[in-house]
């Protein structure tokens, strides 16, 4: 689409669940306003105002209202928005602008909704309904249908003023990205750890992301594979970092040294390990991973539990009840799954045995560790980990992991190995 004359436009948004949250909403609604303000910020100059139960998004300087309702659409905590243009409380100024609003568009059938959010304002809803219709018929003609419409024009009536828009385009829902802390995610390059990464965002976290690879024994296919999913999810928090780990070395010193059948859950027991040293150097509270319940062998009860035993941070797991079609439904709708079912050589598959255990058990898993140079295994691992950082337009930069965290050059710092 070619870029378009700059202008300027009001964007109504209306928030639900965060409307819920008593004493603390104001918290939420600042840190909703800045997100949204950070999101339209990619496109034009953008502030929110606070109105009673809802915003108002000034733009100026917009070329391309598609991207800005794209990026709306991706900004947790907002229930659904519309373009909209402010009256004062006249009934005839509010039926004109409506009649401006749709003229350009083709409309088989309408309906007129007006409310207002305080008894006490003067106006009846009723006979704005009625008058608006009314404007609109003698104008363009069009039959009423009060249940299934073509198209609903919708005046909001707050004190002193009113707001009229003809579209309502919903957001995600949720809470606002932050606004509950930070979390570190495990994110392969499969179809379960995006979607799970996605919905904690939705329940307000921000999201560090960590990615084992199989190098130096296998291609870093997966590798370009979790840096395209960070790119969409990306998208959702304008701001990212991901953490690429070079697992192979030590998933061959675990092979050398242990039972076969145990290698997949003391893999991810180090995962976790790893992972929990870069959530806190991240201020991450918890770990997340895409695991569901009886999916796959290391998924069972136990093997979970003794993955957990091995970190001292809660690990959250949003898909834990899913089956693997509401999974596969919830990628597709994300938009993750064409990426994630392109072939690739996820370290998982590494050395994996023909029959992995089930039931595995902390205290025997520990026994085996014990025989391993752990801490030294984690450090350097942690050490040859590469560093992406994406901005929120989208554009990333390279480092190595002693360019961000140059003082964790002692490996005698890491936590619980």
């Amino acid at each position: 689409m070619s870029p378009r004359e700059p202008k300027d436009v009001s964007v109504l948004i209306h928030y639900d669940e965060i409307g819920l949250k008593g004493k603390n909403r104001p918290l939420f609604i600042e840190r909703l306003s800045k997100r949204i303000e950070r999101a339209a910020g990619l496109f034009c100059e953008a502030k929110v105002k606070k109105r009673t139960g809802r915003l108002i998004l000034e733009t100026s300087g917009l070329r391309d209202p598609d991207a800005l309702i794209e990026a709306l659409g991706k900004v947790f905590g907002v229930a659904y928005f519309a373009r909209t243009q402010r009256v004062p409380l006249d009934l005839e100024a509010a039926a004109d602008t409506a009649l401006d609003m749709i003229a350009p568009l083709k409309i088989e059938s309408f309906r007129v909704r007006t409310r207002k959010s305080f008894p006490t304002t003067p106006v009846s809803t009723r006979e704005w309904d009625r008058a608006i219709g009314a404007a609109i018929q003698a104008r363009r003609h069009l039959p009423v249908d009060l249940e299934r419409p073509g198209l609903t024009v919708h005046v909001e009536v707050i004190p002193r003023e009113a707001w009229v828009y003809a579209e309502k385009i919903p957001g995600p829902g949720g809470l606002p990205v932050g606004s509950l802390g930070r979390v570190a995610a495990l994110l392969s390059g499969g179809i379960d750890s995006p979607l799970a990464a996605w919905r904690i965002m939705k329940r307000g976290c921000e999201v560090v992301f960590i990615h084992f690879h199989g190098a130096p024994y296998l291609s870093r296919a997966s590798a370009e594979k979790a840096k395209d999913l960070a790119h969409l999810l990306n998208g959702y928090q304008l701001g990212s970092r991901l953490y690429m780990v070079p697992f192979g070395n030590l998933q061959k010193e675990i092979v050398l040294a242990t039972q076969p059948e145990y290698r997949v859950v003391l893999y991810r027991r180090f995962m976790a390990r790893i992972g929990e040293h870069i959530a806190g150097l991240e201020n991450a509270r918890a770990l997340v991973s895409g695991e569901s319940l009886g999916q796959v062998a290391s998924q069972t009860l136990q093997n979970l539990a003794a993955i957990e035993e091995a970190v001292r941070m809660p690990i959250l797991r949003p898909l834990i009840g899913m089956d693997k079609d509401e999974i596969i439904e919830g990628a597709k709708e994300l938009g993750t799954f064409d990426i994630s079912i392109e072939p690739d050589q996820d370290c998982c598959s590494l050395f994996v045995p023909k029959h992995p255990a089930i039931r595995s058990h902390a205290g025997h898993l520990r026994g085996i560790e014990s025989r391993l140079p752990v801490r030294d295994m984690i450090a350097k691992v942690i050490h040859e980990t590469e560093i992406i950082d994406f901005g929120a337009d989208g554009r990333t930069r390279n480092f190595s992991f002693a360019e961000i965290h140059p003082a964790e050059e002692d490996a005698a710092v890491l936590p619980n190995a």
